[in-house]
Order: C-alpha cells, then structure tokens, then sequence
C-alpha cells in the first residue's frame, strides 16, 4: 500500500512538477525571483513539521496524520486548475498562493510518514525497500512524461489557445489520483510506535544537542543550500535561453531517471552493506561535475554538439542523484533514535528546508543580477592560412549560478568527512568494491550467464530423456529452472 500510494504521488509529480510545473509558470508571466520562490515553496512550508510533532505527541497516530494530511495536500491542485481552466488569465501569484497550501499540508504529512516508514520497514533493509519503490515510481514517471510531452507539443503546434487549458486539466487529475493515493496509504498498517516522556520544546533541542546528528545537519544545509542556487533554473534555461520544446525538456528528463533507475539498486545494496556516507561521498562529486557541465552548454553554435553535452549532463545526474537521495534519507533514518526518530528528521527536515529554500530565491536574485553580464573566454589560432576562434567559457545570467552553485556544493563535502556512521566504510574501499561487483556481473550476465544457460537447459534435456527410458537420472549439477 505504501508503494500504491507511491506511485499515485508519483502521477501527481509527473503532472504538476518539473518542466510543466516551469512552463505553466512561464505561460503565466512568471519572473525570475517567482520562479525562485516557486522553487522554494517546498522547503519554506517545512516549518509546518513542527505542528507534525504536535500532533504526534498529542494523538500517538502517524497514520492518521500522514493519511489526512495527505487528503489536505492534494485537494488544492484540484482547486487550481478548475480556477485556471475558468480563469485562463489567472495570476501567478494565485497560482503561488493555492500551492503554499499544497506544501504546506504536505509538510505536515511527511514527518508523520518518515517516523511510521522507520518502524514499519526494518533497517537493515531500508535501503533495498526504498530503492525498490523508487524504481517503480520512476519508471512510471518515465512514462507519464513522455506521453504528456508528446500532448502538450501536439496542443502547442496545433492548438495553442488551449495550451493553459491543458496544463488545468493536469492539475485537475494529479488532484483525484493523489486523493485516492491517499486512500490507498489509509490500508498500510501502523507499528506501536514509541514516544519519550519528554516535552514538546525540550525534544526539539535533542537533535541540536547530539554532536554527530547535528553535523549531519550542517553538511545536509550546505548541500541543500548550494544545489537549489542552480536546480530550479536549469529548465528555465533550457526553455528561454536554449529554446529547446518542452518534449525535448522531457526526453533528457526521462534519460536521467532512466539512469537512475539502472543504478539506484546498485546504490541501496551497498549502502545497506557498507555505509551511505560513503555513497554520498562517491557520488556527490559526479553531481557537482554536472553542475560545472551546465556552464558549457549553449556555447557551441552546432546544435548537435549542446545537445550531446546535455545528454551526457543528464546520464551522470540520473546516476549521482539516485545515490546522493537515497544515502541523504537512509543516513537521517538510520542516526534518528527509535524514540524520538520524528523529532530528529522533523529537525533535519526544518533545519535543511530553511537552507534548501533560500538557495533558489539567492538564485532568481542573481540571476536577475547578471542578466547583463557576460563573461567570455576565447582561444584564438591565427596564421596565414587559418583564423580561428574557439570559445572555452561563455557565462551569462544563469550560467553564473551553475558555476556558484557548483563550487558552494565542493565546498560542503568537507562537512560530510565529518559525519561518523555506525560501520562505515572508507569510500576508496566501497569504490573498488562496486567496481569490481559491477564488472564481474557484467561477464556473468553478458558471457557466463549465456554458457551456464544453456548447460543447465541440455542437462534438463538429458534427465527428462533418462527419466522418460526409465532409467534413473544420476547427473548432478545445479537447478535446471
């Protein structure tokens, strides 16, 4: 049931999120700094968590909380796109305000959620389980993109005028799916869960007091901080500055996840079985080396040349990211004490949102900041026969914030060195791990597993024939299925 409710969540992302969220914004006249708030409404309604921990401590019903607050997060989406499918020129600022109730409620729910997932799913398997719901909720993702981005550049070829209208539509039918989602989490069952004497106040600087947690906290701010100066504009790039269609937007989306789906169980194996610091801290840098690869897209005339770039961009982010989320929510669970484990990640949650939502609002201001500001480095070849020019960097407005978000997230690795996890493992010793695990499973699945194959179908073959001659089958050998 928790993975049903999932996927329903999961519908209502690939409707009302991502690109279509941006272009929906954009159709509406949506400015940089309301595109950095729009980025930002998640992480601000965060604060709300500490009513969740109210309400914990009051009642001792994660389910109900999380179930109902649920039903409160998803019944504004209907709200807005009935109000903009009447009201084609609705304001983005209404648009702004009916989704801080959307978050909002959500936030609520998610602590509530998190603390109930910590005693229902065992910890020694948080890491298979999660990657496993992951993979389903994505992969319907990938589908769900693909078949609204072919509509919507089918409306805006063909239909334009009504190009709002879909986008209303979609609002409308994330709403209903997530409210059955809703329902369907209401089915999951709910451990007795265990809450210390303590009061509400005092419990909230539990989490502060505990030097290691509180470590985390500060590395998981610095992280959060610096990515979200660049993540809520890449998009926006793609779409104004690159000019690229929506369906185009929604490809390299779909390649990203897809890559994410093919590693994230990679990923949860090895962070059950050694440690998820070390994930973080192999996996981080590839991110942050995506990040430096956005300042070079857009400085090629051949249009071939950018869109390689970015598909390469998107294949490594898919990989890095499905490591980095992960390793970030297993390391929260598993340092969280079992009875005050809403306490800590409602923390962790309050604390890194605080962090997460000033990235993209810095991000709308600097942008606005250097759009007339441009920095250019050229390479000139001159001789008598050849004149070329060739441009290694080319940063204007938001290229900028890919290159400080980028340094700002380097920056922030030195804090997670310093985050002590029960059995961690040195990443060099995981990294040669993986790599030897990966490679040996390649031959087995490309080469050996071919061979054994088809010994085990002729060995099948040969016992059935014995059996049917009436003679004993005495071959040994492994399971023929």
């Amino acid at each position: 049931m928790v993975i049903w409710d999932g996927l329903a969540a999961e519908v209502m992302t690939s409707f009302t999120g991502g690109a279509f969220l941006v272009a929906m914004a954009l159709l509406l006249g949506a400015s940089n700094v309301q595109i950095g708030l729009l980025a930002a409404l998640p992480m601000i309604t965060n604060v709300s968590q500490l009513i969740s921990i109210w309400l914990v401590r009051r009642y001792n019903n994660r389910k109900m909380i999380a179930v109902y607050g649920a039903y409160l997060a998803r019944v504004p989406l209907i709200i807005i796109g009935v109000l903009v499918w009447i009201l084609p020129y609705t304001s983005i600022n209404l648009l702004l305000f009916f989704l801080l109730f959307y978050y909002f409620f959500g936030s609520i729910a998610g602590p509530s959620w998190n603390s109930w997932m910590k005693d229902l799913v065992p910890e020694h398997l948080l890491g298979a389980y999660f990657s496993r719901r992951t993979r389903y909720t994505q992969t319907l993702n990938v589908v769900l993109s693909i078949l609204l981005a072919l509509l919507l550049d089918y409306v805006k070829e063909h239909h334009p005028q009504q190009e709002l209208e879909v986008y209303a539509q979609f609002f409308i039918i994330a709403g209903i799916i997530g409210v059955i989602g809703g329902f369907l989490l209401s089915k999951a069952p709910e451990p007795r869960s265990q809450l210390s004497g303590m009061n509400t106040f005092a419990l909230l600087k539990l989490p502060l007091r505990n030097a290691n947690f509180r470590t985390l906290l500060l590395f998981n701010s610095a992280w959060v901080f610096a990515i979200n100066i660049a993540i809520p504009f890449f998009m926006v790039f793609m779409m104004k500055s690159l000019k690229l269609p929506i369906s185009y937007i929604i490809v390299l989306t779909v390649i990203s996840q897809l890559f994410s789906i093919f590693t994230i169980r990679i990923w949860g194996i090895f962070s059950d079985r050694y440690s998820n610091k070390s994930i973080i801290a192999l996996s981080a840098p590839i991110y942050i080396m995506c990040i430096i690869g956005w300042c070079f897209v857009g400085i090629y005339k051949q249009a071939y040349l950018n869109m390689a770039l970015l598909v390469l961009i998107h294949i490594f982010s898919g990989i890095a990211t499905a490591g980095i989320n992960l390793s970030l929510t297993n390391i929260g669970l598993k340092l969280a004490p079992k009875a005050d484990a809403i306490v800590y990640l409602s923390v962790k949650n309050i604390v890194t949102a605080i962090f997460s939502s000033l990235g993209p609002l810095l991000g709308g201001v600097l942008a606005d900041y250097f759009t007339n500001i441009k920095l250019s480095i050229l390479v000139q070849w001159s001789s008598p026969h050849m004149d070329k020019a060739i441009r290694l960097v080319a940063l204007h407005e938001w290229n900028f914030l890919f290159l400080i978000g980028a340094l700002l997230a380097l920056l922030s690795l030195e804090l997670l060195m310093r985050v002590r996890e029960v059995g961690e493992v040195q990443k060099d010793i995981v990294k040669r791990i993986m790599r030897t695990s990966i490679r040996n499973n390649l031959k087995e699945y490309f080469i050996i597993g071919n061979i054994i194959n088809l010994h085990e179908q002729v060995k099948a073959l040969m016992k059935f024939r014995k059996r049917q001659d009436g003679r004993p089958a005495n071959i040994r050998g492994g399971n023929p299925a």
